[in-house]
């Protein structure tokens, strides 16, 4: 079955690739495995210059790399743009960190000598998603070709241009031949390329996610999951309300709302609950949906039909048992994959809006009674990925934080990830951390070396 590249602002077919067979494969990873034994002995300095190369390239095509990354997942152009950008960033750091992330850490012993060595591992796959094709690629990469690592990408089906890009731009940033590839494989493929590799990178579902890490576990490799959310975004009654709404329509919308870190249920506190619905609903009504390719447009398509057809699903359930359509909550009648924005009010705790990730551009809105309820309210969903607060007194927001079940609380702050700061999930949002000192050290061995 071919790798198919389709406009989703359309729906209308733009290129197809054949997928590679096991042949294929074994080819691409025997290449990978000889390029990252010589890379493994270059110095930093080296693979900091490569990279440095990389940042470069992907500054300067900046608009026609992200003009691709539209015109196949279908994000507004601006926010594309800053993706590309957002990739430069990534080189850049590690290529400055790694070397001090990564030096010998000497330890006190009985021994003459003894320390920690940080050793690549050899071949890290990196499972990747569709809705940040660039950065979500990137930020697993960057950091384990830093350490001395080779990476095969096995990108989601429907943005096979994205991921040969990606593989491009390495290759003109003179990285070795076969360290990083791109693999045109089925999913049928997958479990072989796990057995054949040294570790593993997902980014998805958490249905795909099991299925991964099972594999992963039966073939005794490293793995690191980073799933779906359900973060809660928690607005308190002395929160700012005016700045409040503005980040919640940023953070639920952005990426027309498919995006594992965006604000998914807004809970309200009683005393704030109807000013913030009556300012959320003013500010979702004025998006503007159209042409991810024109500057004006705020809310582009949904990457697939069948996603659309998933959310649509999942609200119609929603309001079936209850809940309140504030606007939207239906699909556009224009040409492509296009869902209206949607608020949901009043939803109740059993509903799929709240039991299920929701990846589209739908607030879902629920009521606290208190302040503890909140965080009750907050923890109550298998998921724990990110998570926000928002009040005017960030030393009680603070102490609430502690009791949030996440992998990141941001205080009057919108979710994002960071090269700085550690980025993963606890729960049914995955295990093991991407970014920062803690992410690199995932794809290495933390060899002791002891010398009398």
């Amino acid at each position: 079955m071919p790798h198919k590249s389709l406009n989703p602002a359309t729906g209308l077919l733009l290129k197809e690739f054949v997928s590679w067979d096991a042949l294929r494969l074994h080819s691409a990873l025997e290449k990978a495995r000889i390029a990252q034994q010589s890379w493994a002995k270059t110095g930093f300095s080296y693979r900091a210059a490569v990279l440095n190369g990389a940042a470069k390239h992907l500054r300067m095509d900046c608009d026609g790399l992200a003009a691709l990354i539209t015109l196949e997942m279908g994000k507004p152009l601006h926010e594309a743009l800053a993706e590309v950008r957002k990739c430069a960033t990534v080189c850049d750091y590690y290529a400055e960190h790694a070397e001090a992330f990564l030096k010998p850490e000497p330890v006190a012993t009985d021994a003459r000598k003894s320390y920690i060595a940080h050793l690549p591992l050899g071949l890290v796959l990196a499972i990747m998603p569709w809705n940040f094709p660039f950065w979500q690629a990137f930020r697993a990469a960057v950091p384990a070709l830093m350490a001395g690592n080779a990476v095969l990408l096995k990108h989601a089906p429907n943005v096979p241009q994205c991921a040969l890009a990606l593989e491009a731009i390495f290759r003109e940033c003179d990285l070795p031949e076969g360290l990083f590839t791109t693999l045109l494989i089925e999913t049928d493929l997958v479990p072989e390329a796990i057995s054949l590799v040294d570790a593993v990178t997902f980014t998805g579902s958490e249905a795909a996610g099991r299925k991964v890490a099972a594999c992963a576990g039966q073939n005794l490799k490293k793995c690191v999951l980073e799933l779906g959310g359900s973060d809660p975004f928690i607005v308190l009654h002395d929160a700012d309300l005016e700045s409040t709404v503005d980040t919640a329509v940023a953070s639920r919308f952005q990426n027309c709302g498919q995006s594992c870190i965006a604000a998914k249920r807004f809970i309200v506190v009683p005393q704030i609950a109807e000013a913030f619905l009556d300012s959320l609903k003013i500010k979702v009504e004025a998006l503007r949906i159209g042409d991810p390719m024109l500057e004006s447009t705020q809310i582009g398509p949904m990457a697939r039909l069948g996603l659309r057809d998933a959310l649509e699903s999942q609200v119609n359930d929603t309001l079936a048992m209850g809940a309140v359509a504030v606007t939207g909550c239906r699909p556009d009648s224009r040409e492509g994959y296009y869902y209206l924005p949607s608020i949901l009010d009043q939803v109740a705790p059993e509903t799929p809006a709240c039991k299920e990730e929701l990846f589209g551009p739908v607030a879902v809105v629920i009521r606290a009674q208190s302040e503890q309820d909140a965080i009750r309210i907050a923890n109550s969903t298998r998921f724990g990925l990110g998570s926000s607060i928002w009040s005017r007194d960030a030393a009680r927001a603070e102490k609430l934080a502690a009791d949030i079940q996440a992998g990141c609380t941001f205080v009057n702050g919108m979710v994002k990830s960071d090269p700085r700061l550690p980025f993963g999930g606890v729960k049914a949002s995955g295990y093991g951390r991407e970014l920062s000192r803690i992410g690199m050290h995932e794809f290495v061995n933390a060899k002791t070396v002891w010398i009398r």
